[in-house]
């Protein structure tokens, strides 16, 4: 089973993206959704969390500039990317704690930042 994730792609500095994300019927209890990122040579690195309950946490790297939000359902997230930067580029990893156990991650879409 893997989260079905979109939205990435080729954008100037300053400019917007939104990276969409949703977890199948079949995953059930999912107390938490976000984003990860990876750079080349660099390790998977957290960007921004929502819990069910709506608690959200960013990365120090993004505030301000993303934000995530999700769907009534709460079966799908959302990452508005605002204010990109060159270091932003990176590929993007959706990923789903369930039942406060069970890791789900999607495909990864890449993001590219640059003039």
């Amino acid at each position: 089973v893997q989260l079905q994730a979109s939205g990435g792609g080729l954008v100037q500095p300053g400019g917007s993206l939104r990276l969409s994300c949703t977890a199948p019927g079949s995953i059930f209890n999912v107390n938490a959704m976000g984003w990860y990122r990876q750079a080349p040579g660099k390790q998977r690195e957290l960007v921004a969390t929502i819990t069910s309950g709506g608690t959200t946490n960013y990365a120090d790297s993004v505030k301000g500039r993303f934000t995530i939000s999700r769907d009534s359902s709460k079966s799908t997230v959302f990452l508005q990317m605002n204010s990109l930067k060159p270091e932003d580029t990176a590929v993007y990893f959706c990923h789903a704690k369930v039942a406060f156990r069970d890791d789900y991650w999607g495909q990864g879409t890449q993001v590219t930042v640059s003039s």
